[in-house]
């Protein structure tokens, strides 16, 4: 029986994805990726009909995934990253459900993790942090009450910040609020593991105008905690801006 798959493609360097997932993919009739996120060296040399869902509402992508199978094809569904983290996979769950489709998850790489490896530190250090908070900043996208930055950093744990880089200085506003000490590392990883990946390295007191001065405001992570000063220190806390190419000792 044909299946629809939802894959995790990895944050962006090609080899990052899961043999699984490059399994399904070059053996597909169909896929459907994330238009510029997924990484298009993942496509190079696949049999399958490719479709950019850039594009397209959640009733298109039902339609393609339908007519895939219904036509006898296994259709892959490519999303960045992993598909625990801000994926909305679930909605198209739902759809898939209602119309007696099979499927499976196949995980992948989450720029969660790429970021941590760029900068070169583990996100839970014992007598440090035993505690991560993956959360988004609301912006468009509101999030529940209870789980306002400002709230959640009153752990003053290990925090990691998706879709937040564009509303940098609402974030420090909200971590002071939750007793972030002005001090407290904070890094920005844009588009990591990309050819172009880049690192801002700071403070609280001074991230947000770092990451101004670098222009960026999207495709990027924000780690805040006493863990990340232990790659960040290694790298040199002082600088403002590397590339990817800083692990081997390149820094601009």
């Amino acid at each position: 029986m044909p299946k629809a798959y939802f894959v995790g493609a990895g944050p962006g360097d090609p080899d990052l994805i899961t043999l699984k997932g490059r399994r399904l993919l070059d053996s597909a009739g169909v896929v459907i990726y994330a238009g510029s996120l997924v990484n298009p060296a993942l496509l190079e040399g696949i049999k399958a009909q490719v479709h950019d869902s850039a594009g397209m509402d959640l009733d298109e992508t039902t339609e393609l995934i339908r007519s895939a199978i219904a036509s006898g094809k296994d259709i892959v569904r490519l999303h960045t990253g992993d598909l625990s983290f801000y994926s909305a996979i679930t909605e198209q769950i739902h759809r898939l459900r209602g119309l007696g489709i099979e499927y499976e998850v196949v995980p992948g790489v989450s720029s969660l993790a790429a970021g941590s490896a760029a900068i070169g530190t583990e996100l839970t250090i014992p007598e440090v942090t035993q505690t991560v908070i993956v959360t988004r900043q609301a912006g468009r996208t509101p999030v529940p009450e209870a789980e306002a930055l400002y709230l959640l950093a009153r752990h003053q744990c290990t925090m990691v910040i998706f879709l937040s880089a564009g509303m940098i200085e609402k974030v420090v506003d909200e971590l002071r609020l939750g007793n972030y000490p002005d001090d407290t590392p904070v890094t920005v990883v844009e588009k990591a593991s990309w050819p172009d990946e880049r690192m801002v390295i700071g403070t609280l007191a001074d991230i947000a105008s770092k990451v101004a001065d670098a222009g960026i405001t999207k495709t990027a992570l924000i780690y805040v905690g006493r863990a990340v000063a232990a790659g960040a220190s290694s790298i040199g806390a002082e600088s403002k801006l590397y590339d990817r190419d800083f692990r081997h000792g390149y820094r601009k």
